[in-house]
Formats: structure tokens, sequence, C-alpha cells
């Protein structure tokens, strides 16, 4: 299962706009971005990977103007951990990613007075990374390539999920990438202060995951920024799986 997870995303990092391959890593480079967070890399499922090929990473991401940082599924690349460290990179985190089948998928209701819909125009668009933003400490000013990267998602398959309130306000909301090999990553899980505590994560989860198995995914996965989204995830049907790792050079 780990390498299945892992392979999905080097299928993600390589449909960036401008993917590098270097060695046995992939770099998913966004060039209307300079985030960390999409621009990293994550190594091929089960390669050999020497101290040169590090090297040539560092290399590749600095050729590119962005921080070297990666997000890879430990199990899948055993030693990668000590080659990056003794080249300079720092753990930022590990985390336990947790996954979801059609099987064990519980829906919850929608909170009254909100609907989920996948956001049609830009303007909509905008108001669910506005959102997004504001829960996750960023920029609450969505920006043009904000709005054209999630509609290029859309368009490519993914999935994306916003809760409208009556008058159109968005409460919240994610989605998850274009499904590769039968598999997707849900990400982006957020509701705004005035509409939490109110069950609307689950709801917005069981909705992003429940569209994907109507597609034909086999397989949600996720991960959990603290103990009380961990309790949401498993509420509606997710379950601890195995573990990733964030490193990157300062």
């Amino acid at each position: 299962m780990d390498a299945r997870i892992q392979q999905s995303v080097v299928a993600n990092l390589s449909s960036r706009p401008a993917p590098v391959e270097v060695g046995p890593f992939v770099i998913g480079v966004d060039p209307t971005t300079t985030s960390p967070h999409i621009n990293y890399a994550t190594p091929r499922p089960g390669t050999a990977i020497t101290a040169a090929d590090v090297t040539a990473l560092v290399a590749a991401f600095r050729a590119a103007g962005r921080r070297p940082r990666l997000e890879y599924i430990v199990s899948c690349a055993p030693g990668l951990e000590a080659l990056l460290i003794a080249a300079g990179f720092v753990v930022e985190a590990r985390h336990t990613y947790l996954l979801c089948v059609p099987g064990t998928l519980q829906t919850p209701p929608t909170p009254d007075h909100l609907e989920l819909r996948e956001p049609g125009t830009d303007s909509q668009r905008a108001a669910l990374i506005s959102a997004q933003n504001e829960a996750f400490g960023g920029d609450r000013v969505a920006s043009a390539a904000d709005v054209a990267r999630l509609r290029r998602l859309q368009a490519a398959g993914g999935v994306t999920v916003m809760a409208a309130t009556d008058d159109g306000t968005c409460a919240g909301g994610g989605g998850a990438v274009p499904p590769t090999g039968a598999v997707s990553e849900v990400a982006g899980i957020a509701v705004r202060s005035p509409y939490r505590r109110q069950g609307l994560a689950g709801a917005i989860t069981a909705a992003i995951t429940r569209r994907l198995f109507t597609t034909g995914v086999e397989i949600a996965w996720l991960e959990a920024s603290g103990e009380k989204s961990w309790r949401v995830y498993e509420r509606v049907g997710y379950r601890p799986a195995g573990q990733r790792l964030y490193i990157a050079m300062d």
C-alpha cells in the first residue's frame, strides 16, 4: 500500500506545469508560485538512491529557483533520510497518513443552511481559496494564479467542494488531486471560524471522498494536521496506514 500511495505522489508531481526529473526524483515545479508546499520533490518508490543523486537534486532545485524540499513515504526510500541530513536537510515533520476505501466511508449530515457544491465560477473558486487561506493562516486574498491553479485541477479530473451558506458565502471546503492508478489525495480541508464545531469538516471530507469513489477511485488518502482533525477523519472512515516525512534544506 505504501508503494501505491507513493507512486500516486510521483504521478501528481509529474503533472505540475514544469516538472523536473532528476535521477530517482521528480520535482513538481509550478512557475506561478514559489510556495515550497507546491514546489517539492519525491522519490520513485523502491529506487536505489545515492549521495550523488541528492547532490544533483539540490542543484536542480537551485536551477529552478526553488527551495530544496521533499515529501515522501518513509518505507519507500528507507535510506534517503540519512543522505538528506548529511547533505544539510532538516526534518520539518513526520506525519501518519490515513486512507479510506468505499467500504469504510461514513457520510455525516451537512449542517443546516449549508450546501456542498462544486465551485463553477472563478469568483466561487476565489471564495474557496480565501476560506482555505484564512483557516490555514495564509493570505486571505486569492490571487489570479491561485484561481487558475484550482481551475486546472478541476479540468484534469480533480474534485473540489465548497460549503456555501444561503446567501452564497463560502464557509469552507477542500479538494482532491486528479486520480492516478485509482488513488487520490484529499487535501485542504478547511472551515472558517464562524462555522466550526458543527460537523462541517467531516461533511466536506466525506463529500469529496464519495465523489472520488463514484469516479472509480479505490483508495483516498490524506494527512491530519492535529488530533482534532484526526478524529474528524476517523469518524468518516479514514484509518492510519503509513508514515510520511517532510524535510527541507534551510
